[in-house]
Order: C-alpha cells, then sequence, then structure tokens
C-alpha cells in the first residue's frame, strides 16, 4: 500500500502556487496549482534527453539546459560528458533550485555542487537569444557558443504552439537556437508527444532531425534530436 503523499514546501509564484511533494526517499512530485508537472518515478524520458543530446560530445564542451527541474536530466548530461565540459542551466523558478540543494539534492546526486555547473535563474530562451545576436553578428555561416542545448521543460512543443513567434519552438525562436549552436551542435527537446509541424519547422531551419521515443511500454514521451549541419 502506498504511503499518503507529503508536502514538504510551498510557494507562491507569477505562475502558480509550486509545491514539492514526497512519499518515499525516492518519490517525489512537483506541481503547480495542484497539477503535477513532474514525477521523480516516471523520469526516464527526461534522462534519456540529457544522454541522447550529449552523448559523443568533445572534450571542452559547452551545453546549455534549459528546466532544472528535480536535476535528473541535468545529472544524465553530467553523467555522459567528461570532466572539461561546462554546462550553464537556466531556471526559471528559484525555488526550484533551492529545493534541488536541499529535499532533491540526495535524489540528483547534488547535481548543483558540480562544478562544471553554473546555475543562472531566468528564461532560457533569454539566453539563447543573447548567444543567437552573439554568434548571428559574427556572419558568414559562424556558429554560437554551445555544443548542446537541452530544453527540458514543463511544456514542450504541440499543435497550439504558436508557429512562428512561440518563445521556444516557433520559427523565430529556432532560427535563435540555430545560431547559438555550433556547427555541428544539438538541439535536444522534451516533448509530451510527437509534434509533426515543430518537425518541420526546424527542418525548414536547417536541422536535421531525429525523433525517439525512449523505453517500452508504459507512459513514453518523446525527445526530438535536431543537429546544425
Amino acid at each position: 500500500m502506498s504511503r499518503p503523499w507529503q508536502t514538504l514546501d510551498q510557494r507562491e509564484t507569477p505562475d502558480g502556487v509550486f509545491e514539492l511533494r514526497q512519499r518515499d526517499t525516492d518519490d517525489f512530485l512537483i506541481c503547480i496549482d495542484g497539477r503535477v508537472l513532474m514525477n521523480s518515478r516516471a523520469s526516464r524520458s527526461e534522462k534519456e534527453l540529457g544522454i541522447r543530446t550529449c552523448r559523443g560530445l568533445p572534450a571542452g564542451a559547452r551545453i546549455l539546459v534549459g528546466g532544472l527541474g528535480m536535476g535528473l536530466t541535468l545529472r544524465a548530461v553530467l553523467d555522459t560528458v567528461d570532466e572539461t565540459c561546462r554546462i550553464d542551466v537556466a531556471e526559471l523558478h528559484g525555488v526550484v533550485a533551492e529545493w534541488c540543494r536541499g529535499p532533491l539534492a540526495t535524489l540528483s546526486k547534488n547535481v548543483l555542487a558540480d562544478p562544471r555547473v553554473t546555475l543562472g535563474v531566468g528564461d532560457v530562451a533569454d539566453r539563447i537569444r543573447e548567444c543567437a545576436k552573439s554568434g548571428g553578428s559574427q556572419g558568414g555561416g559562424a556558429g554560437g557558443v554551445y555544443d548542446a542545448i537541452v530544453l527540458d521543460l514543463f511544456e514542450g512543443p504541440h499543435a497550439r504552439t504558436d508557429p512562428k513567434r512561440d518563445p521556444l519552438y516557433g520559427s523565430e525562436a529556432i532560427r535563435r537556437s540555430w545560431q547559438a549552436l555550433a556547427p555541428g551542435g544539438v538541439l535536444g527537446v522534451w516533448a509530451e508527444a510527437r509534434e509533426e509541424h515543430f518537425e518541420a519547422r526546424l527542418r525548414a531551419q536547417g536541422f536535421s532531425i531525429e525523433t525517439q521515443r525512449p523505453g517500452r511500454g508504459g507512459l513514453r514521451h518523446w525527445i526530438v534530436l535536431a543537429r546544425r549541419a
């Protein structure tokens, strides 16, 4: 019989009430206004996103992770790359970082203490926009800062995404991600379901893409890997 959920923390944010709940040593939920955003025991696709996006990156690679969550995607990235790589993390809500340093630290093997990691509290779309400006200003097809961008956010691309102006998945945002990536760089995106219009926008920008559905049976989400030529 399952134990009842215990609320460890509850915070008001501009996006609603965030809650951290626990019922076993490795069983956590993060909720917003009562809606479950993530479950530590249903995190296979998030971990695979980190592994598959960053597998094979060169020594000294620069990586941007959008969305800290419970730190499980970041842990997968850290376990995949070598000690010379550097990972910038953009997390919109400071309370999530607090939880990763506190109740969730054991779950993720204390990812934020890793010297390869630099955390910034803010919107990953803003970080990509900044990098796109520097990459695009060089001209001549020059590349940007990152060898990989990993987007593991509460909401992935879906049918209602604005095809042009969505800050992360619209065509303008895809162009910025292209500019923020070095040649050969990879954009990895988590999605609840396959979204072919998003894939078409990636191809139109020039990305070669691969879609994957990790694991077998049960709830399986989608991973989109888009590589800059």
